[in-house]
């Protein structure tokens, strides 16, 4: 447990805020300074450190927990269009922006209900001193992710030695509950992350790149980037995407309100370097893998989030490999699977092609062919029954109107009625062999 005493400076901090009114500074139209808990130049020195661009014309701008406004106010300076969200309506952001001849829209809305659907896409999103008052930091990065098409800066507390001597906690992916007031007396200070757990969060929210910019007096300032960066790839070998599919049901169809991963596997020639650097991505947002491994030679499979903050529809996966991107695969988010009216129109065995016969002696691939299935048609979403028992699908493809089976070793040779059964309509029977023998 920390020392109490570690966290006095923000108990002073609250007593100076009570007595001035204000958290942040402001330079006035008229040439004074209206002076806050926070200096200007200590506001100047925290946006700083990160690679925002003086000239934001044609940016939009969502700054998260605004408070009094500074940080929204300097980004509508430099030309931007800001929204500024807050979780309570501070009278003192309408008071600054009346002073100033602000038209920064001001929202009043809680971090957790951050989506496209509810604030739209911004360039830069601004998440200043919010993370470690909230009871669900990964929740909300995931949130600040699914809201950012190019940079997200995160400025956080965050653990040190100071506060943790000896525990190394500077070099640790660790992270600190507060259930009362621990943290500088304070209920709403829930937790405080390390610098390697907080750019860990970052990732796993879905952010392509996390630069650590700097570690101030009392916080650390993260930024997170959605793409992978271009470069020359001259000369550089293009890899093969084999296939890519949702991780557990091997599927195309994915929803963006779960929590959902895609396996891509891909060809990727070392040349004798060693490991090679894989970049997912999909569209234009890139993605960290959790895991990547050699699946053969020359071939190799990694794991990876579907990045949040996509579009209802179909969407493009790539892998880079070294910067160099492969070709792309299509997968659906948030398609709901249409009413199909499907007809069975042949079934062969899957090595002799033999029509209406599945031979037992040369293996358990029962081919089907099938009309009308949707284009979203895949192995999770489609059925098949066997005799009125369920059998596994192990390929689908609407464009060649194909399912692969792979029939049960158990079930006894004889005659049986095969089913297919898609967005809940069936198919007519249609009949099957097993056979035993070839003779």
């Amino acid at each position: 447990m920390v020392a109490p005493e570690t966290f006095t400076y923000v108990a002073d901090w609250h007593k100076n805020r009570e007595l001035r009114g204000w958290w942040h500074s402001f330079e006035l139209p008229n040439g004074t300074t209206l002076n806050g808990v926070c200096s200007v130049e200590s506001l100047k020195s925290r946006i700083g450190q990160f690679p925002i661009p003086d000239d934001l014309r044609g940016k939009r701008v969502l700054d998260i927990g605004a408070w009094d406004g500074w940080f929204s106010f300097e980004m509508e300076r430099r030309g931007a269009s800001v929204v500024a969200i807050d979780c309570w309506d501070n009278p003192r952001f309408h008071q600054m922006k009346r002073t100033l001849g602000s038209s920064v829209e001001y929202r009043l809305l809680d971090i957790y209900d951050v989506t496209p659907e509810t604030v739209g896409h911004f360039d830069i999103v601004l998440f200043m001193g919010v993370l470690y008052h909230l009871k669900h930091p990964l929740l909300a990065l995931e949130r600040v992710c699914s809201v950012t098409t190019d940079m997200a800066v995160v400025d956080s507390f965050v653990l040190r030695e100071r506060h943790r001597p000896g525990e190394n906690v500077e070099s640790r992916p660790v992270m600190e509950f507060y259930e009362t007031d621990e943290f500088g007396g304070q209920t709403d200070n829930w937790c405080g992350p390390s610098l390697p757990c907080l750019m860990a969060m970052c990732r796993t929210a879905g952010f392509a790149r996390v630069e650590h910019r700097a570690t101030l007096e009392h916080s650390a300032c993260v930024a997170c980037f959605r793409k992978w960066p271009e470069e020359d790839i001259a000369g550089r070998k293009t890899p093969t995407l084999i296939f890519a599919c949702h991780h557990t049901n091997f599927g195309i169809n994915f929803q963006s309100r779960q929590d959902e991963y895609l396996t891509a596997v891909f060809t990727c020639a070392t040349d004798g370097k060693g490991a090679p650097r894989i970049e997912p991505e999909v569209d234009q947002y890139g993605v960290s893998p959790i895991n990547k491994k050699i699946r053969e030679p020359g071939v190799w499979q990694a794991t990876f989030k579907l990045p949040p903050g996509l579009n209802p529809g179909w969407h493009d996966v790539r892998v880079r490999v070294d910067g160099v991107p492969s070709g792309a695969q299509r997968v659906a988010v948030d398609i709901p699977l249409p009413k199909a009216s499907v007809r069975i129109t042949g079934v062969s065995d899957g090595t002799t092609w033999q029509p209406g016969i599945l031979d037992r002696t040369r293996g358990n691939c029962l081919v089907v062919w099938i009309e009308g299935l949707p284009e979203n048609a895949d192995r999770a979403n489609v059925k098949v029954m066997l005799g009125g028992e369920p059998v596994e699908v192990v390929h689908v493809s609407p464009a060649d109107r194909q399912i692969n089976l792979n029939v049960p070793t158990e079930a006894p040779a004889g005659f049986y009625e095969l089913e297919t059964e898609i967005g809940g309509t069936r198919s007519q029977p249609f009949p099957v062999e097993i056979k035993s023998s070839s003779f």
